[in-house]
């Protein structure tokens, strides 16, 4: 799955003097509260992370509360999804207009119908609903299927993903990883035809227009050389 990363980081905890004695416990305390959240300076969610060496040495800060920087090095976990990168992540409910879905354990995604191909056709059986692949009998995405998803938007905020399974390679990883030449062809068939539309485009963008009044005068001057021609011939 794309959009994890390690990073190896140096980092400055700050560590209240009362905690002197106990410096390895606030140390992960801090750490601790880093989990979950999206951080700007790292550039990712901190999804885990391993303390690999401490500095023995601690800087006092002055102030009314004089804390002690401890520097320290880390290697971390980060999450950090972007447009165009796939993610798997585990249905938890779907209905006929959305597919909801929860990636990691934490972060919440949502495919909407205008997002789903429609190879995918909603149905009810014996009281489940499904989404069943008309070209693909057993290609079926329910509740508990581990799914995976094209990344349209990922809101840092609210670690919110938008999705889509509009893309061939995109569907139930079970099926795709079973029939991957299935959705190979597809997908290459679905680049063929959106490159013979872009080549369409192309050619109404950059075709030449022909002015009625040119074209007019074009054919009178063609004319009036065709009548001299046949009077020269004449005489």
């Amino acid at each position: 799955m794309e959009g994890l990363k390690v990073s190896d980081a140096k980092l400055v905890v700050y560590v209240h003097p009362s905690k002197a004695t106990k410096v390895s416990q606030a140390i992960l305390r801090e750490l601790s509260s880093l989990l979950f959240k999206f951080s700007e300076i790292l550039d990712g969610v901190v999804l885990a992370y391993d303390v690999s060496t401490l500095s023995e040495v601690a800087k006092i800060l002055p102030g009314v509360h004089p804390y002690f920087g401890v520097r320290l090095q880390a290697k971390l976990l980060l999450f950090h999804p972007k447009a165009d990168m796939l993610l798997e992540g585990k249905v938890v409910k779907l209905g006929q207009q959305s597919i909801h879905v929860i990636v990691l354990g934490f972060s919440s995604a949502i495919i909407i119908e205008e997002d789903i191909r429609e190879e995918f056709k909603y149905k009810v059986k014996r009281g489940e609903e499904v989404f069943d692949s008309a070209s693909h009998k057993r290609h079926k995405i329910k509740v508990g299927t581990t799914l995976r998803f094209l990344v349209k938007s990922f809101d840092e905020e609210i670690l919110h993903i938008s999705g889509s399974l509009v893309p061939a390679h995109t569907g139930s990883v079970r099926w795709l990883d079973k029939n991957r030449e299935d959705w190979l062809h597809a997908d290459r068939s679905s680049k063929k035809r959106k490159k013979s539309a872009e080549r369409e485009q192309m050619w109404e963008h950059n075709k030449p227009i022909i002015d009625a009044s040119t074209l007019s005068m074009n054919t009178d001057q063609s004319n009036k050389k065709s009548k001299k021609r046949r009077r020269n011939e004449d005489s």
